[in-house]
């Protein structure tokens, strides 16, 4: 009997299907009702008095504050709002000043896009002051926008402040809630950790640990005062934060554990479990102690010692601020992180790298477009700025999805421009737009952009009056300003279509040899806080290595697919790092110390693991002075053996 030729299925790309999947996020009520007013208003204000054109333009401010509304902590929101407005009011500012001035209005964009480009290397706030700075100088110098020439900047601050009004109206109520909140995730990550110990998914939980670690000290140093003296609340908290180091490098031994132990005993999880509701109520006061099981080898002596001692800060009335430096290091001060800053802009070879790409690009469109009638040209040039963003993700996958975004988009704005009256018909219809964007920026950026572009239609036809024409040569602009991008900002610098993850992996194994050597020449109780340091700076490392991952892995062919032949060896140098930590642990708490022979012998294969990478040569063999599988380092030479043995070829 014949067979019937087996049929070929036409389905997308897995880099493509993985941009596109949503991701599983909360829906944001409260950001939702705030973006619902915050751009609605501003309409029924200007349909009231009779100038739509200004509501417009306050509405338009209103969303740069919507978009950039992306921290937890208030006195973090403030800044994040605050300062990208300003850069958007003198972008705006700059953009009026050369409105239809020809060649003129190319040289300042083409200006205004190298500062912005460099701008956004020195970090995640200075890059939404950059996108926004060239974003509103773009829209000034495309759109009729009111006069005189103060109007636009000081519309699109009010906008902002409008936004910042909303945020703020719950400090008062709930000043402390989103720290508490992050620090008691913190100690739930840890209780999960300890769950997870011996069990397939103990390196899941160690790295959702790590994120919440991550994420609780970014939130509470980010903005600290210089005398951290000054707020007893933040004190109190990044000590109950800083307590739960021991805990996590007690959870990290625990996983050394014979097997004949079996799994840890329910009860301390279920301790770290209460010292997270303590945190989370933010009370102090005295509670009967957890019963904990008698320890039963070094890891749950070291466990019991590092539980109690949390128990302890977290139920502490008031910690003294002076009594101990923070292990993680106190922020630096004003004056040297502004000559960082200043560094990181002017002498960095990336920023300068990234701003000529911005600059290049953004030029580019404005010729294109001064050569060839495209009416309401700006568009192309708006694309060029949000897909040319490298820290945001992948040049090239951001292109795809910026196309299918407005694609999506424009679907949702053809019944809106061709069917609502402007009016009062056009508040609802914007509060309505509005809460999407919230609620669809947390799914992924092809439905962000799907959520905004309907309403910068809505807002663009309030301030031209194109109706409904305006679709269709969105969507030319769109595709016109994903092809400059593509071909002139992705194509033409090699760069952007390399991975970089043999390079910070050869970084990270180097200072996980300096971490072992670190660990292991010091005695008991000493330099725990440097050691603390240094581990927390290869896990942020670590971090950035898998962002790149990611990064990559929404790349076509072959950057996705040299990306997946690294993923082994980033999990195997994450678990160097926590068979660092967990020996020394145990070390501290009774196991038998390692030689310094056997610390060498350690040191020196990782050195050639990271001279590998870097140089892609072949690894040398290894000495003949290998490690006993008995010995104090055992396991952490088989996991350094384990390494080796994964490095892609």
């Amino acid at each position: 009997m014949a067979h019937r030729p087996a049929t070929t299925r036409l389905t997308p790309p897995g880099w493509l299907t993985a941009s596109l999947r949503p991701k599983a996020a909360p829906v944001p009520w409260a950001a939702a009702a705030r973006a619902s007013v915050a751009l609605a208003a501003p309409l029924a204000v200007g349909t009231a008095t009779g100038r739509p054109g200004y509501g417009a333009l306050v509405s338009m401010g209103a969303l740069s504050g919507v978009i950039g509304d992306t921290a937890d902590a208030y006195r973090m929101r403030v800044f994040n709002i605050a300062v990208p407005q300003l850069f958007g009011a003198l972008g705006v500012l700059l953009g009026t000043l050369v409105y239809g001035a020809g060649w003129t209005a190319v040289a300042v964009l083409t200006a205004v896009a190298l500062v912005s480009g460099m701008i956004s290397s020195i970090g995640a706030v200075a890059s939404v002051s950059g996108l926004l700075l060239l974003l509103n100088a773009v829209v000034g110098a495309g759109l009729p926008l009111p006069s005189p020439w103060w109007a636009p900047p000081g519309l699109l601050l009010l906008g902002g402040l409008l936004v910042l009004g909303l945020t703020l109206l719950a400090w008062p109520l709930r000043g402390g809630t989103p720290e508490r909140s992050a620090v008691a995730g913190t100690y739930r990550s840890v209780a999960a950790f300890l769950e997870a110990t011996g069990t397939p998914g103990a390196d899941d939980a160690r790295q959702a640990l790590t994120q919440s670690l991550n994420q609780s000290y970014d939130l509470l140093l980010a903005r600290r005062a210089r005398r951290h003296g000054r707020s007893p609340t933040l004190v109190r908290l990044l000590a109950q934060l800083n307590a739960a180091i021991p805990v996590v490098e007690a959870a990290s031994a625990a996983q050394l554990r014979p097997r004949e132990y079996g799994p840890l005993p329910p009860a301390y999880p279920a301790a770290v479990r209460e010292l997270a509701a303590a945190v989370e109520r933010g009370r102090a006061g005295s509670t009967p102690p957890p019963g904990l099981p008698d320890p039963a080898g070094p890891s749950t002596r070291a466990l019991v010692a590092a539980i109690g001692h949390a128990r302890a800060v977290a139920h502490e009335p008031a910690p003294d601020p002076y009594a101990d430096d923070d292990p993680l290091g106190r922020p630096a001060a004003l004056r040297v992180r502004t000559r960082r800053a200043a560094h990181a802009l002017l002498l960095s070879g990336a920023s300068w790298r990234y701003g000529l790409r911005l600059a290049l690009c953004i030029g580019l469109a404005q010729i294109l477009v001064s050569v060839i009638a495209v009416p309401r040209s700006y568009w192309v040039s708006l694309t060029v700025t949000f897909v040319l963003k490298p820290d945001f993700g992948s040049v090239f996958s951001r292109a795809v999805l910026r196309a299918l975004g407005t694609a999506a988009g424009l679907l949702i704005a053809i019944p809106v421009l061709a069917e609502v009256p402007h009016g009062w018909w056009d508040v609802p219809v914007m509060a309505a737009l509005a809460a999407l964007i919230p609620v669809l920026s947390a799914k992924g950026y092809a439905f962000q952009t799907a959520a905004i572009t309907p309403v910068i239609l809505l807002l663009s036809d309030l301030l031209n009056h194109r109706g409904f024409h305006l679709v269709l040569p969105r969507l030319y602009d769109s595709l016109i300003g994903c092809g400059i991008a593509l071909l002139t900002g992705y194509l033409l610098w090699p760069e952007s279509w390399h991975t970089r993850i043999g390079e910070r992996l050869a970084d990270a194994v180097a200072d996980s040899a300096a971490y072992v050597s670190l660990a292991f020449t010091t005695g008991p109780g000493a330099d725990q806080p440097a050691r603390a340091r240094y581990r927390r700076r290869l896990y942020r490392d670590l971090s950035a290595v898998r962002s790149e991952f990611q990064r990559a892995l929404t790349e076509p062919p072959p950057v996705g697919a040299r990306a997946e032949a690294w993923w082994p060896l980033v999990i195997a140098v994450e678990r160097i790092v926590d068979t660092t930590t967990a020996t020394r642990v145990r070390v501290e708490h009774g196991a038998p110390a390692p030689s310094p022979a056997e610390v060498g012998a350690v040191v020196r294969e990782l050195a050639d693991l990271a001279g590998a990478l870097r140089s892609g040569g072949p690894l040398p063999e290894a000495g003949p002075d290998d490690l006993r599988p008995d010995c104090a380092l055992g396991r952490l030479h088989r996991e350094v053996q384990a390494a080796r043995a994964v490095v892609p070829v």
